[in-house]
């Protein structure tokens, strides 16, 4: 049989000379809509070629065949490697094409007889160029658990109704599915198929959970894993009750709000999809100030996880390290902390992290100072420094009720206890000079633009000047004792 290679590549020339990419931004809106679902449908076609020609690739490369397969008579370890090779593709699509193949491919006994493919609709649909591989995929990844437990016929009525769905072809609608739905759709046939299967898939899930430290690059330190179904929809549920766009109790003073001006900047109260709106009220009255957040979805969930291992590290139910509390050291030369210039090394962690972060650790968790000598031998151990108590959070608590930045909906029991005043500057550990920030906001207190003050023991917050161009103090707390307090003196 003659090599098509000749004639794909001169549809390729055909193809690149007809249609550049550059092309497409002179389409108008109709043409561009018409041109992106034939990019596809040729794109489907493709698609099945390879999968078709990875198959044949990982047929002529089994184990069994040994130094007489394709994959070792190029020099490969397997066929994934060969493939890898041949088209610079990365490992996951290669192991994707090949996974696809082996379940569309028709198979062949050892006396060879050839048998149909194990999912000969989803083959057929996507040799024809009317099922994309993504689509294939979600199918066949839902079914194949249950494809020796499900009887043949359910099994097949279940590939069938799949494939017409994904392909616009059913009964009941003539427009396709995306491969996300089919997903959905393979899952809840698989449930079906085989009712009894779910507790030992949920044994199997159990004995895969994990959750893994990757190493740090980028002075980010990768995390992967698996959570189980329940405990990944707690977190869910927990990340939504504070990513949701809520009202945090702020009251604005009535003279604000008769002059129009609770609002700052350019955002509105209505501007609730990238921040919050901070909202109270004042003698009967409402008054609302939009403050847009700069932190993506996913960077305010990292910092909610980080406020919820602080409140864990700090509960008297964690388990103790050594006899005490568990703690994270992080070791500082004392000039490059009083310069403010070097780094500092978490005890366990690799990679050093800047001024910055350990000053939040200072003024969050206190200090201790141990004096080396020339040899590396401890001569002093100091006491530990401006640690808050027990019974000084439990006041601050008391008097913040949570982060004081406006509309931040961090709880009181997740908050850091930061220094209004730094030690530095002659502050103390003390109720009068200490306020509760979430990790977020405590990290960013000295560029964010927030300011915060204390007035004889009474904390008071300043916006930034996009937000606030007034540049007014106003009394900041979130306790719900002390709110009712000021509606009680609000006038009228």
């Amino acid at each position: 049989m003659n090599s098509p290679a000749d004639a794909l590549d001169a549809i390729t020339g055909d193809l690149a000379d007809s249609v550049a990419c550059g092309y497409v931004r002179g389409l108008d809106d109709e043409a561009l809509v018409a041109t992106v679902g034939a990019i596809e449908r040729l794109g489907r076609r493709v698609d099945a070629l390879r999968v078709a020609a990875a198959a044949e690739v990982g047929e002529r490369s089994r184990k069994e065949l040994g130094l007489a397969g394709l994959a070792a008579k190029k020099g490969c370890r397997n066929a994934s490697e060969l493939m890898q090779r041949l088209t610079c593709a990365s490992g996951v699509s290669v192991e994707r094409r090949l996974a696809l193949g082996l379940q569309t491919r028709a198979q062949l006994s050892l006396t060879g007889i050839e048998f149909p493919a194990r999912f000969p609709r989803v083959a057929e649909a996507l040799g024809s160029g009317s099922l994309g591989a993504d689509s294939a995929t979600a199918i066949i990844n839902g079914l194949l658990p249950v494809i020796d437990h499900a009887a043949i016929d359910d099994l097949a009525s279940a590939e069938r109704e799949l494939v017409a769905a994904a392909t616009g072809s059913g009964p009941e609608s003539s427009v396709p599915c995306a491969a996300d739905e089919s997903r959905v759709q393979a899952q809840v046939w698989r449930t079906a198929l085989d009712p009894d299967g779910l507790v030992p898939a949920e044994e199997r899930a159990l004995a895969r959970r994990g959750f893994r430290f990757g190493s740090e690059h980028g002075g980010l330190v990768p995390v992967s894993g698996g959570l189980l179904p329940e405990i990944a929809g707690k977190f869910a549920r927990l990340f939504d009750a504070y990513l949701a766009p809520k009202t945090a109790p702020v009251f604005v003073p009535e003279g604000d709000i008769a002059a129009g001006d609770v609002t700052g900047g350019d955002v509105t109260a209505g501007d609730v999809d990238d921040g919050h709106v901070a909202s109270g009220h004042v003698g009967g009255r409402r008054a609302e100030v939009a403050v847009k957040d700069p932190r993506s979805f996913d960077q305010r969930r990292h910092d909610i996880l980080a406020s919820i291992i602080d409140a864990a590290a700090r509960s008297g139910e964690t388990p103790a390290v050594g006899g005490a509390a568990p703690t994270v050291l992080v070791s500082v030369r004392r000039d490059d902390l009083e310069r403010r210039r070097g780094a500092g090394f978490i005890d366990g962690v690799p990679s050093p992290i800047s001024m910055r972060a350990v000053e939040q650790f200072v003024c969050s968790g206190g200090t201790q100072t141990v004096e080396l000598d020339a040899m590396g031998r401890i001569i002093s151990l100091g006491s530990p420094q401006r640690c808050f108590t027990p019974r000084q959070r439990r006041a601050i608590t008391l008097r913040d009720g949570g982060c004081l930045i406006p509309g931040c909906q961090i709880p009181a029991g997740w908050c850091e206890i930061h220094h209004v005043k730094p030690d530095a500057a002659g502050g103390e550990t003390h109720t009068d000079n200490g306020v509760l920030l979430c990790w977020f906001h405590h990290r960013t207190i000295e560029t964010s633009g927030w300011q915060v003050r204390m007035i004889r023991g009474a904390p008071q917050i300043k916006a930034p000047p996009w937000l606030d161009s007034g540049a007014r103090w106003r009394p900041a707390s979130r306790s719900r004792t002390s709110l009712t307090d000021a509606i009680a003196r609000a006038p009228g």
